[in-house]
């Protein structure tokens, strides 16, 4: 059914549910339908109109001007159906005859008569003439517009206005999305582990949402001369501090609260306030302190360290919290003094010396050293003298000795059936070691250093073992006999 039409538009029905029915401007001139009145955007589904019911024509409208469905279809394009109704007989239009006649004269065919007006009315029936031919072009294209209607009311619904802050940045759009993640690669927002997004990455997107991304900073965050590296979503140091759980009142930061943390990130210092309790002079103080190190902590407490005053800890550790820390008041004296340096011995093997027996090539020199001690007083307690200084004056000189490994002989023709035992027991006590109160014999048999070198023995003779004495002792017997041993030279022969 076709409401309204000329020779470019036609106004066709479409129902909307089982209550409304729409009027659609169908038109094959550009810009026609937008001055066509109440048009509408059909949807699908259209259903033919109830048995005993018609859209409305423009003589219901003339005839009830002030209805309220009519002011609703003026705005709206939406007709109610109305009840049919018998048409009134026809009357003979005026002046029928004479047009025919006229258009006789002139050789055109005839128009058909028009429906009269009804009896007695004075308003011509202003329905237009529909010809076949505008018809035949103009419903189809209303078909295509009512397909195409439809598919943009299901194109509009799936449309949703949507919020999204970016670092704070707000911007409202438009999008057909079905999740956050989907609206964000569709505006280019790239988001990793560090970065966060609300509602989450996998929410569904509804109209009217609010999204929020706030991309991680890194933050080198040294804490009491702790450092790390933390990854905070704030954008400024106060924000940061509370989110990363940092206790700040009262402490020293490097930089103010209010400073911006871009993208970069941030190097931030902290010292949190402690509580420290210093020892000085007999008293006892409690401060609480940001300070850096313990001198500094010692300085705010008003106490003067001077000459060599020191603390009990390291002046440049870093204070911690609840630390006791004593100042020391250091008073002395340095003294400088020579102790020797003891020399080192080296030792060969030698196969032409008898076994035991040792020969000094070099003698071993001792050397040098210049030690610097100081003598001092700590909060009036003297301590024991402690080694500040050491110097090598003049370096020692190592002792190289031979050390003997040929066999020793077991006898001496001539001298070997005597009373050797005896002879040393009443020489020395029987002592291999012994040395007269002179120190000028020693050994068991009693030898002077010249009288053991000339027999072949080396070093000194109290020195070389019992059997090299006792060797040596008999090859003297034989040289010299008894004569050596004046006194205890008898008890050789029993």
């Amino acid at each position: 059914m076709v409401l309204e039409s000329d020779e470019t538009w036609a106004r066709v029905p479409v129902r909307i549910g089982d209550r409304r029915t729409c009027g659609v401007v169908v038109s094959n001139a550009q810009g026609t339908h937008r001055a066509a009145r109440g048009a509408a955007t059909p949807v699908p589904g259209v259903e033919p109109e109830a048995a005993g019911t018609r859209l409305p024509h423009q003589s219901d409208w003339d005839a009830v001007p002030n209805s309220s469905w009519a002011d609703e279809a003026a705005a709206t394009g939406c007709f109610p159906l109305i009840p049919e109704q018998e048409p009134a007989p026809a009357a003979a239009p005026v002046g029928a005859r004479t047009a025919a006649r006229r258009a006789a004269r002139n050789g055109r065919r005839p128009e058909p008569a028009s429906a009269a007006s009804p009896v007695g009315g004075s308003r011509r029936d202003s329905r237009p003439d529909f010809r076949p031919d505008s018809l035949r072009k103009l419903l189809p294209q209303a078909l295509v517009v009512a397909f195409l209607a439809g598919g943009t009311v299901a194109f509009l619904a799936g449309d949703k206005d949507v919020q999204l802050t970016v670092d704070g940045e707000p911007r409202t759009l438009h999008t057909f999305a079905d999740d956050v993640g989907e609206v964000l690669a569709q505006q280019g927002v790239t988001v990793g582990e560090h970065d966060l997004v609300a509602p989450g990455p996998q929410a569904e997107l509804h109209d009217g949402d609010q999204v929020e991304v706030r991309f991680g900073r890194p933050v080198t965050l040294t804490l009491d001369g702790h450092r790390r590296l933390l990854w905070t979503t704030a954008d400024t140091v106060d924000e940061a501090l509370r989110e990363l759980g940092v206790r700040a009142e009262g402490a020293h930061l490097s930089a103010s609260r209010g400073s911006s943390i871009g993208r970069h990130g941030l190097d931030l210092d902290v010292r949190t306030e402690r509580t420290v309790t210093l020892l000085a002079d007999g008293r006892e103080r409690t401060v609480r302190t940001n300070a850096a190190t313990v001198r500094e902590v010692v300085a705010q407490s008003g106490i003067t360290l001077q000459n060599q005053d020191t603390t009990s800890v390291d002046p440049e550790s870093f204070p911690r919290e609840g630390q006791t820390i004593s100042v020391l008041r250091i008073s002395g004296t340095e003294e400088v003094r020579e102790e020797p340096v003891r020399f080192r011995t080296e030792k060969h093997k030698d196969a032409k010396l008898f076994h035991g027996t040792e020969a000094v090539d070099t003698p071993g020199k001792a050397g040098v050293r210049r030690v610097t001690y100081a003598f001092r007083t700590i909060n009036g307690v003297k301590q024991r003298p402690r080694i500040i200084r050491s110097e090598i004056v003049r370096e020692p000189v190592t002792q190289v000795v031979r050390i003997g490994t040929k066999p020793l002989p077991t006898s001496v023709a001539g001298a070997d059936g005597l009373n050797w035992q005896g002879l040393a027991h009443c020489e020395a006590g029987g002592r291999p070691h012994a040395v007269d109160p002179s120190g000028t014999y020693g050994g068991l048999y009693q030898f002077d250093t010249r009288t053991w070198h000339s027999l072949g023995g080396s070093g000194r003779p109290q020195d070389a073992p019992a059997g090299e004495q006792t060797f040596r002792a008999k090859r003297l017997y034989i040289q010299r006999g008894s004569s050596p041993w004046p006194v205890c030279g008898r008890k050789l022969g029993g």
